[in-house]
């Protein structure tokens, strides 16, 4: 007989409620996507491009410890420079999503950050630019990597990568990053600086 795994309502449910907001507006998202779980609405998109029009989706943020660098990709359709990542399947644990997408995205076998653990580090809900706009209720997970590690990026998705500093001001000042990357920048710099763990 087949065991049941876990209800993929509840263990969204968990991972929201785990986070511990950064500032007002991550408050705010995190206990509108807590009513919106809860509500019994679809969580996962079913079908391209934007079936249903709210649905789940993870960051895989590239976290190199040692020089305080994040990888970020230069995305084909969004035009902004992002930490990869893609939409959660129907049924699938984030966790898992986080794993699955760094690996199609940049050819790379993904370990989560000792410091955060497979729990998420941030939310963010968008609502996309363009033909076919929807909101995306994001899961942004810390990997841990190198900057010397093999990257293969798919072409279909990013135009190149490259490496930022965390710590230079500069290298945020240039270009167009995702809505939510400053407060997220600032989220992780901050619990770096926190010496508890976190989760």
């Amino acid at each position: 007989m087949a065991v049941a795994g876990p209800d993929p309502r509840a263990v969204v449910h968990d991972l929201v409620a785990g986070i511990d907001p950064f500032d007002a507006h991550e408050e705010q998202d995190r206990a509108d996507t807590l009513r919106w779980v809860r509500s019994g609405a679809p969580l996962f998109r079913i079908a391209r491009p934007a079936t249903p029009d709210r649905h789940l989706c993870v960051y895989c943020v590239l976290f190199d410890q040692t020089r305080r660098t994040v990888l970020l990709v230069d995305h084909v359709k969004a035009g902004l420079w992002l930490f990869p990542g893609g939409h959660v399947d129907d049924g699938e644990d984030p966790c898992r999503t986080v794993l699955r997408e760094s690996a199609e995205e940049l050819g790379i076998t993904g370990e989560f950050h000792p410091r955060f653990g497979g729990r998420p580090l941030f939310l963010s809900v968008t609502k996309t630019r363009g033909e076919h706009s929807h909101t995306d209720v994001s899961f942004w997970f810390v990997l841990a990597a190198d900057r010397h590690m093999r990257i293969e990026a798919d072409p279909r998705e990013a135009n190149r990568v490259r490496w930022f500093a965390l710590d230079d001001p500069a290298e945020w000042a240039r270009g167009e990053f995702d809505p939510h990357m400053a407060r997220f920048r600032g989220k992780l710099m901050s619990r770096l600086e926190n010496r508890t763990p976190v989760g």
